[in-house]
């Protein structure tokens, strides 16, 4: 009995001594209640000094862990914030807590080649993300002074694209067309034909089926660097504000290596969702509603998002941010209010018709309504030299197509014109995951400038498509590395590009026209 008694003793003496060595510190809690909550939206009170953006933890009456919410409308004795998490659990009288801190989201290496949700929980079954340092998810875009020229080409592999709509690192262009047109295969498209590039790229999918999520994902796996990529993801069932904040964390995430000197490539899939889930937001807390019901400052929240995209100065690290955002259309109506703030917004636009993926040319770009304001600067001389009558050439095609559809007599000079228009047409139709580099297409442009497609029947054009990159990587190593190293097109290189390309034409030629069709399809 004495030895417990002793035992007791001692440990009341080592407590005793424990809270006299405690130097008692005043903190400050903040605490607020939930006045009312539905539909991913609650109201609080309490928090008079909750700033706009902040987080606040709310506390489910259950006892479970805490989800986060954010503050997006500030009223003198009430707070609207969006739920980050599932609100199940949260009712009027729950406790809410201040954080003091805005939304911020890991940057770094270690986000590479990872899944994940706009607060960076990984998707993707892999281990918790151990970042050394934080971005807040709304940052200020680079002043003028901050920013330099877009001077350097981001190929995307894709013809049309790289000879008339050229991108520059640093700009902003955006995709824009109906459902099922092909927008996010073109931006997948160029995240696969970075894999040599050395370009960091960041997919961000807003209110997209986990299925097509899952597509993308896989594509980059197969054909691209799935190391250099980042892949932030909110899909359709998850919270409006989780979505809300999808677009903002990824510029966040991709600015971490543009500042450092790097170049990176933002995919936002798609900016119509945002626009769509913004306003649903804004009208459950009850903002005043404007045209077609969004709030008045629709324009605002992609703007302050897509101005974060330029390439940067020397003095801030010269690295480059490129945005690619996508948007979809009803219609083909590219002048409703969502498609005409973008256009407005970004430095040219990639406008995508129904009728052109209908009738199998893919990818379907509209050259005479897309537009590139920066890009073509950026290309290399060859190319400029090679593409500067492309565009000219395609559209008078199209035009003359039209008439022959009538079936009236046409003189020789206009069927010579449609049938170089048909090869233009061919060359411009390229499947999924086949760019080609620099080189590669300006021999394609000079064999199309040539008339040595002229002779070839179409399958036969797309045959040779097809087997160019092979046959002049093991023909032709001395004038594809002479346009790489210069990106200029003397007379020494062009005559022996164009005798490598005779030489292919000749033997795509001389494969029967059977063959040629099975080996196509």
């Amino acid at each position: 009995m004495s030895t417990l008694a002793e035992n007791v003793a001692r440990q009341l003496g080592e407590a005793a001594r424990r809270l006299d060595s405690l130097t008692p510190k005043p903190s400050l809690d903040l605490l607020g209640r939930v006045e009312s909550i539905g539909d991913d939206v609650a109201t609080v009170s309490g928090l008079p000094a909750t700033r706009l953006g902040e987080l606040l933890m709310f506390e489910p009456n259950d006892g479970s862990k805490s989800v986060a919410g954010m503050a997006l409308a500030l009223d003198p004795n009430l707070i609207g914030c969006a739920m980050l998490g599932p609100a199940d659990a949260i009712a009027a009288g729950s406790r809410v807590r201040g954080t003091g801190s805005v939304a911020r989201v890991p940057v770094g290496e270690k986000l590479l080649g990872r899944v994940l949700n706009p607060l960076a929980i990984p998707l993707d079954g892999g281990p918790d993300l151990a970042a050394a340092e934080f971005y807040p998810v709304e940052r200020p875009a680079p002043g003028i002074i901050e920013r330099e020229l877009v001077a350097k080409a981001l190929e995307t592999g894709i013809v049309a694209i790289d000879s008339m709509l050229a991108l520059g690192r640093g700009q902003r262009e955006l995709i824009i067309g109906d459902r099922e047109t092909g927008k996010t295969a073109i931006a997948v498209d160029t995240i696969v034909n970075q894999r040599d590039s050395g370009v960091i790229c960041v997919y961000c999918a807003v209110g997209q089926k986990t299925s097509s999520v899952a597509q993308v994902i896989e594509t980059v796996k197969q054909f691209g660097a799935m190391e250099r990529c980042i892949f932030v993801i909110a899909a359709s069932d998850d919270p409006p504000g989780l979505q809300w904040l999808a677009p903002y964390a990824a510029c966040s995430m991709a600015e971490y290596f543009s500042e450092r000197g790097g170049d990176a490539l933002l995919v936002v899939d798609d900016l119509t969702s945002h626009a769509v889930i913004y306003r649903q937001l804004s009208l459950l807390l009850r903002n005043p509603p404007g045209r077609e019901a969004y709030p008045g400052d629709i324009f605002y929240i992609h703007s302050r998002l897509l101005e974060r995209a330029a390439k940067l100065s020397h003095e801030r690290g010269g690295g480059s941010l490129t945005a690619l955002p996508i948007a979809t259309t009803e219609e083909g109506n590219i002048s409703a209010y969502i498609p005409t703030n973008l256009i407005s917004i970004t430095d040219g636009q990639i406008v995508l018709e129904p009728r052109l993926f209908q009738e199998g040319q893919k990818p379907a770009i509209n050259v005479g309504k897309s537009v590139s304001r920066v890009g073509g600067k950026t290309q290399a001389p060859a190319m400029r030299k090679l593409s500067e009558n492309l565009r000219l050439e395609y559209a008078q095609f199209l035009e003359l197509e039209i008439f022959t559809r009538f079936g009236g007599m046409i003189d020789e000079r206009t069927r010579r014109i449609i049938e170089h228009g048909r090869r233009i047409r061919t060359v411009l139709t390229q499947p999924r995951c086949s760019g080609l580099t620099m080189p590669h297409q300006v021999a394609l442009l000079l064999a199309l400038n040539e008339g040595l497609l002229d002779p070839l029947p179409l399958d036969q054009v797309t045959k040779l498509r097809n087997s160019l990159a092979k046959w002049l990587d093991e023909e032709g190593a001395a004038p594809i590395e002479a346009i790489k190293s210069t990106g200029d097109l003397d007379d020494g290189t062009r005559a022996a590009l164009r005798n490598l390309m005779t030489e292919l034409v000749a033997r795509v030629g001389a494969t029967p026209a059977s063959s040629a069709a099975s080996a196509s399809s």
